[in-house]
């Protein structure tokens, strides 16, 4: 589903506390303290203490992003997920649904998962992260999504510079400078996937560290929100941080660790960067469809400054160079 102009309008104006406790009761749950607001912007989501003393999350969806079909084949993900004994944060079922609606405003309630910061930078934590990513693939291999998107070019970089270039967030003195590199950029990014064409299957999709919380049982896996099909790869680099040979390093971990539960097809490292590419432009523009919404001139003062852009033209050079680059590979060329 890709978002008009008019179709990304910020629609969360009525969501207030009031409406929130409502629409919890409204499905037999009980809140007993306040509602705890959790870092989520696309979204709305809030922590919670029933009066059962159980604790949840509940999670409402931004208007006209998502199809019903769209969230329920998420949380069927989930529940797949679950029944593998994978730990994945899955939506709590109520009178046999998990999504509700309440007054227009789709929502869904999830246990609250305890637990501190998963670090990367540990080669325990992220070996036992790759076992997991390999067991969540070797599953979602078995079938496709049906009604949620597939990560492409034309997904993150062609709707994403379409989008740019009919907003007016990039400075008029910095269009040319920008634009210009962005679509060195982009074509490159475009070139090296397609010379390297690979399977699609079911993702997390959006699989930051920010994402995986350290539990006492080990790894726990939250926020499904841009699950969709694409190449494998695409949920393993973001795990990929500092120089490198320390990406290299990691790489190396994880990937011993995710094959042996699923294999890995290597090709797949030359799309690290182009994938790296297109989620930046995919950021900008993400920034500027939401810019209605009073949340992010908030929480993102700095996107309308000069400043900004530059830095990000610089980015994308840095980028460009990075894209001519050899890939991070395990085995010599």
């Amino acid at each position: 589903m890709t978002e008009s102009m008019q179709g990304a309008g910020f629609h969360f104006q009525a969501l207030t506390p009031d409406l929130i406790l409502d629409a919890i009761e409204s499905v037999g749950i009980y809140p007993e303290t306040g509602l705890l607001a959790l870092n989520s912007y696309e979204n709305r989501v809030y922590q919670f203490r029933c009066d059962l003393g159980r604790r949840y999350v509940v999670k409402f969806y931004r208007p006209e992003r998502w199809s019903n079909e769209q969230i329920q084949e998420e949380h069927d993900f989930c529940a797949e997920l679950v029944e593998e004994e994978i730990p994945v944060a899955a939506p709590v079922i109520i009178e046999g649904r998990s999504l509700q609606d309440y007054q227009g405003y789709r929502f869904a309630l999830f246990p609250s998962m305890g637990g501190r910061a998963f670090e990367v930078d540990n080669l325990e934590q992220l070996e036992e992260v790759g076992h997991f990513i390999g067991r969540i693939h070797q599953m979602a291999k078995r079938r496709p999504f049906v009604h949620r998107q597939t990560l492409t070019p034309k997904l993150l970089g062609d709707e994403s510079l379409a989008w740019l270039k009919g907003s007016d967030h990039v400075p008029p003195s910095l269009e040319t400078a920008y634009f210009t590199i962005v679509e060195q950029v982009l074509e490159k990014a475009k070139a090296i996937w397609h010379q390297y064409p690979t399977e699609a299957i079911r993702l997390h999709g959006d699989l930051h560290p920010s994402n995986i919380l350290w539990t006492p049982d080990g790894p726990g896996f939250v926020d499904l929100d841009d699950a969709k099909m694409g190449p494998a790869v695409q949920d393993i680099w973001m795990m990929l941080s500092g120089e490198r040979s320390h990406q290299t390093l990691q790489l190396e971990v994880l990937l011993e660790a995710y094959e042996e539960f699923c294999d890995f097809d290597n090709r797949q490292l030359h799309l690290i960067e182009s994938l790296r590419a297109m989620r930046m432009l995919h950021y900008n523009a993400w920034l500027s469809r939401r810019w209605q919404d009073p949340a992010f001139p908030m929480h993102f003062p700095w996107y309308g400054e000069e400043k900004y852009w530059e830095q990000q033209i610089l980015a994308f050079k840095e980028q460009l160079a990075k894209l001519d680059e050899p890939p991070i590979t395990l085995i010599p060329y």
